[in-house]
Formats: structure tokens, C-alpha cells, sequence
């Protein structure tokens, strides 16, 4: 009992913080509408309000500060929005890919007890060398550098303290916040704030949990186990756990080095196209991508191979969703605008609230911008912009892994601008989206394809009379339901209920006024004025009823 005394307090503190925040960056009006002011701290509301934000400060400035002094879960969720580029808009989710998680590395007695807790054992009985000062260190976790007692050089991915708790706590706040605008600020439904954060409770754990990073570094070390330039570091499984991830060293220069790379004469137009040629492999090919290959996460090896590093933001596209892709592609430069729309109508993103005929003109005029022109002479990234500005302003939903690959497309595009401006993304992609096409129409993927369709219709071919006998002998019994559900008659229910309400109300109005008018023709007794009592009193009770309902009706308007 008394833990969740504390549980509870610690979350109203929490909720308070969060009130303040808005009101602290200019956001009072949210906390006025949501009528949650009263959970704003006295010592907040009675101390004098600071000026630290310049007339200059945009709205997307103020959320990015915003979401920085609120700590690590609020960062993560910012980042996590700047992926979704189709909920809001462009402004905002340029700001918010500028949040960073870099915190004060927390110290080597903490770091000692988490991995002992995890791997059983001491730093000194694992490891011969142990760097005490991380080489990096972020709102989840922090990195060491240290050396293996059989003598290969790792780095030692240790999660904060406490962190997991802090999280939990934090993803219950978000949750009843995002239902509590979603019911109570109707125009913050545009940007589904329950399913942002469904999506960010689903990455957040998936951080959480470093065997999941571990085993997506295996996944890409066998998609490249064979390519002379992709090098991914070897995972050490028996030195990781949950909150202990242990990968080889790299020793190398960081691709945004270019002092470095000019020093050991690196060829960066080079470096651009073989990191650009292996994300398409990724997408094309494998299916499964980094989506955040930006310099940092690029290094160049002493011997010229190209290591990718840092595996927790990925994604996965199914056989159907990438062939979904190509067919995007080709309705693009064909110009094919009802291909396009049954596309995203596959896609699930098309719901019925949307205008069809209007969204067909739009892109008619965005797809004739690029009818009939080559691969080479696309601009991938702004075709990607252009087209996601587009569904935003329809609120075409965008399913989460394709969102996260053109976070990704764009973080790659501007990699090879970095490296060499002139190189072209989609003069790279040419042959792999050719290549795509050409394997879907071999022979053997047809007949694939077909054995897979005749399976599933065989599948239900053979359930059917099983089903359809199912169905009918429910019917005899006479259980067989339907159900139908509407869609607008909440209001119209509301104010047949009300006018029956009144209704009723005045029938025994009428009836206190008959059975008192009786009651006085009796002449019982005992009198008032001359008059029986109890009619008396009807008569006044009747009256004050009376005029309590003409208030009723005039104040609501609803005569």
C-alpha cells in the first residue's frame, strides 16, 4: 500500500513537471484547454516568470527545448517524431532530428554493479583492461572501451541505472495524456497521439532491450558476410545481456573526419557510393535496413573496408511490402495516378473519410512534375518530402516501417551530400529498383508467386465447408447475431433522450397540478386560508417545478 502511496505521488510530481513545462515554453494555452492547470506546482505559479525565450524562439524551438529539459523518454520521443514526417509537419520534425541525448556519464562503481548483476561476474574477472571514463555516453546508456581476457578489443554498451523504472513511468503518463487530448482537444486527433505513442512505448522497449541490437548486427553481418567493402563488427554473446551489449572494436577514422580521411588518402566520393550502394542492397535486396547511417555511424578501417556501427534503429520490409515499392516507383515515372492511389489503398494508409477525387488531382500534379523522366533525374529525397506533405494534408496514414525508410532514405541522401555533392541517390538506385523488377518477373518468382496464391486460396477452399456449416448450424440454433454499428447518432439518441426527459418531467407537473386541484375541491382538512393544505403545497410545488423546467429550456436554447 504504501509503495503505491509513493507510485502515486511520484506520478503527480511528474504530471506537475509536464504542466509546467508547457506553460514555462509558451504552450498555457494546452494546459487552459485540457483544464489541468491545478496540477501545476504552487512554488511555479506564485514565483515570477522568467524570461529565457527570445521573440525570434519558432513554435518548433520551443518543443525541441521543451522536450530537452524534460529528460531522456521525452528526447526519444521527439526523435522518434522527427521520423514521422507524415503526422506533423516539416518545420517541426527539422527541429526535433537536432535533439540530442548526450548526459553526464554516470560512474564506473554503477557500471561495475549493472554488468556484475548481468553477466555474473566482475570487470576484473572479464575483462583484462577496463577504460573507466565511456567514450560515449546517451540518455539510455554509455560505452567503454575495454579488452577481452583472450585478448580482443571491444566496446562495453552499459544501460543507465534505474533507467528502465524512470521509462515505465514515464510511458504511463504519456499513455493517459494521449488519450486524455485525444478526448478533450479535438484538434489534436489530426496527429493520432495515442498511436504515436503505441509506436514510441514499441521502439523504446526495443532500445531497451540490447539483445535486440545485438542480434540486428547479425542480421547485417550475414547480408554482408560476402561483400569485399561492408565490414559489420562481431557480437560477443557470452559478455551481453538485456543491459549489456559487448561488440568488437573498430579501429577506424569516422567518415566526418576528412582531415583524418584525407590522411590515410580515402577516396570520399568512393566511400559515398559503396555506403549508398549497400543501403539499397538493404532495401531491395535484404529487406531489412539501418535507417540511420549518418557520418558518426560510418567508419573507414585501416585496411579500406567501410564499418557500419550502431544497429538500433532498423527496419523490416516484407517480400509484398518491397514489391509494393517498385510498383510506387514505376506508377511514379508512368505517371499512373490510380495505380499510385489502390497502392496506398494496399497499404491500409486510405481511409474512407478521404477525398479521392481531390487526392487524385493532387498527385496527378505532383506525378506530372516527374512523368516519363529517368531514374538518374529524380531527386529521391524531395520526391519523398513532396509526396509525404501530400498524405500529410489528406491524414493518409503511413505505415511506421515506411516512415522509418525515408528517415532513413533521407539521412543517407544527406550523408552522400556530406561526402560529395554531386553524387545523385537515385542514379545508385537505378539498377537495384531494375534489377527488382526484372526478379519479379523471372519465371520462377511468378510460379512462387502463384504456388503461394493457390495455396492460400486452397487454404480456403478446403476450410470453407467446414466454415460454412459452422455458420448454418448457428443459425438453427437460432444464435446467429448481427451486429451493425452507426456512425453519428450519439447527438440525435442524446436529444430524443432529453425531450423524452422533459417530457416525462412535465406529465408529473400535470399530475401534481390535477391530483392538488382534487385535493381542494375535498375540502380536507387540515386549512390554510381556508384552503386545504396538502393542495396548497401541490400548487406551489407544481409552480417551483414548473418554472425550474422554462429555466432549463431557456438556458439550454433548446425551446
Amino acid at each position: 500500500m504504501r509503495n503505491r502511496k509513493i507510485h502515486r505521488y511520484s506520478m503527480i510530481k511528474r504530471y506537475g513537471k509536464i504542466v509546467d513545462a508547457l506553460v514555462k515554453y509558451e504552450f498555457g494555452y494546452i494546459v487552459d484547454k485540457l483544464g489541468v492547470g491545478d496540477l501545476r506546482p504552487l512554488s511555479s505559479r506564485i514565483k515570477k516568470k522568467e524570461k529565457f525565450l527570445i521573440e525570434s524562439d519558432s513554435g518548433p524551438k520551443k518543443t525541441r527545448l521543451m522536450l530537452e529539459e524534460l529528460g531522456p523518454t521525452y528526447i526519444k520521443l521527439g526523435q522518434i517524431l522527427s521520423v514521422r514526417q507524415d503526422l506533423i509537419p516539416p518545420e517541426y520534425t527539422k527541429e526535433l532530428s537536432k535533439l540530442q541525448d548526450d548526459v553526464q556519464p554516470f560512474g564506473i562503481k554503477e557500471a561495475e554493479t549493472i554488468i556484475k548483476e548481468e553477466l555474473g561476474s566482475s570487470i576484473e574477472d572479464l575483462f583484462e583492461q577496463f577504460e573507466e571514463i565511456p567514450i560515449a555516453a546517451a540518455s539510455i546508456g554509455q560505452v567503454h572501451r575495454a579488452k577481452l581476457k583472450s585478448g580482443e578489443d571491444v566496446v562495453v554498451k552499459v544501460q543507465r541505472p534505474g533507467i528502465g523504472k524512470i521509462i515505465e513511468a514515464d510511458l504511463d503518463i504519456l499513455h493517459s495524456i494521449a488519450g486524455f487530448t485525444e478526448e478533450h482537444l479535438p484538434e489534436a486527433r489530426l496527429y493520432r497521439p495515442v498511436e504515436i505513442v503505441e509506436e514510441f512505448e514499441r521502439s523504446i522497449r526495443a532500445e531497451l532491450d540490447y539483445t535486440q541490437e545485438g542480434r540486428n548486427a547479425e542480421h547485417f553481418a550475414r547480408n554482408f558476410q560476402d561483400h569485399p567493402r561492408i565490414y559489420i563488427p562481431k557480437v560477443y554473446w557470452d559478455y551481453s545481456s538485456m543491459k549489456i551489449l559487448t561488440l568488437e572494436y573498430i579501429d577506424g577514422v569516422k567518415s566526418s573526419s576528412f582531415e583524418e580521411l584525407d590522411g590515410i588518402r580515402a577516396d570520399r566520393k568512393e566511400i559515398a557510393i559503396d555506403v549508398l550502394k549497400a543501403f539499397m542492397k538493404q532495401v531491395y535486396e535484404d529487406g531489412f535496413f539501418h535507417a540511420d547511417l549518418h557520418p558518426g555511424n560510418v567508419f573507414i578501417m585501416k585496411d579500406g573496408r567501410i564499418a557500419l556501427l550502431d544497429f538500433g534503429m532498423a527496419g523490416f520490409l516484407s517480400y509484398d511490402m518491397r514489391n509494393l515499392l517498385v510498383d510506387e516507383l514505376i506508377a511514379i515515372t508512368r505517371g499512373d495516378t490510380t495505380l499510385y492511389i489502390e497502392l496506398l489503398r494496399d497499404l491500409g494508409s486510405i481511409g474512407d473519410e478521404v477525398d479521392i477525387a481531390l487526392l487524385k488531382i493532387d498527385i496527378d500534379h505532383l506525378l506530372y512534375k516527374y512523368y516519363g523522366r529517368a531514374l538518374s533525374q529524380l531527386n529521391t529525397a524531395l520526391i519523398l518530402e513532396e509526396m509525404i506533405n501530400l498524405l500529410r494534408k489528406y491524414q493518409i496514414k503511413i505505415p511506421a516501417n515506411i516512415a522509418l525508410l525515408s528517415k532513413g532514405a533521407m539521412t543517407i541522401e544527406g550523408f552522400s551530400s556530406i561526402m560529395d555533392p554531386q553524387i545523385n541517390l537515385a542514379i545508385i538506385a537505378e539498377p537495384f529498383a531494375k534489377n527488382a523488377i526484372k526478379d519479379r518477373v523471372r519465371l520462377t518468382n511468378i510460379a512462387g508467386s502463384a504456388y503461394r496464391d493457390f495455396s492460400s486460396w486452397t487454404r480456403i477452399l478446403r476450410r470453407a465447408p467446414m466454415k460454412l456449416s459452422h455458420i448454418l448450424d448457428i443459425a438453427e440454433r437460432g444464435y446467429l447475431n448481427l451486429r451493425f454499428e452507426h456512425h453519428g447518432f450519439d447527438r440525435i439518441v442524446a436529444e430524443i433522450d432529453a425531450a423524452s426527459n422533459r417530457l416525462s418531467f412535465s406529465l408529473i407537473i400535470s399530475a401534481i397540478i390535477v391530483g392538488s386541484s382534487l385535493i381542494i375541491q375535498t375540502g380536507m382538512e387540515p386549512h390554510i386560508w381556508g384552503v386545504p393544505l396538502l393542495g396548497v403545497m401541490g400548487f406551489l410545488m407544481a409552480g417551483f417545478l414548473g418554472m425550474w423546467l422554462v429555466v432549463y429550456i431557456l438556458r439550454t436554447g433548446r425551446i
